[in-house]
């Protein structure tokens, strides 16, 4: 397993690289305890300040994806269920689809909800 993050000018280069890491943990390509590089090491590799890449990892253990064990390194953290990590991996795709589209969150929200009582029958 290799962790894939490529940075695009489009949002600001920690959330890339923070939902990119998330997405492929929640998706398991990235196993539970998988070791993941060193702060400085992953900001080397994709041409970025250690401090942004320490932020996404900052953001991504508060989310409870990754773990870090003091010295033995920064590892991801164990998820939910296969249903929970397939839809957090569709509202993630989801997140990302509508920014682009330039929606509001409160918009986003609405057609959630109402594709959601469509689906349950409400």
């Amino acid at each position: 397993m290799t962790l894939k993050i490529r940075i695009d000018a489009g949002a600001p280069s920690y959330e890339q690289v923070r939902a990119q890491i998330s997405e492929q943990a929640r998706s398991g390509a990235l196993p539970v305890g998988h070791r993941l590089p060193t702060v400085r090491g992953l900001a080397e590799s994709l041409g970025l300040a250690a401090n942004t890449v320490a932020k996404a990892y900052r953001a991504l253990e508060s989310d409870g994806v990754i773990e870090t064990r003091g010295r033995n390194g920064t590892f991801v953290a164990a998820a939910g269920g296969a249903a929970e990590r397939e839809a957090a991996g569709a509202a993630q795709a989801y997140a990302e689809r509508v920014r682009r589209l330039g929606l509001s969150e409160e918009a986003a929200a609405d057609a959630v909800r109402d594709a959601l009582r469509a689906a349950y029958g409400g």
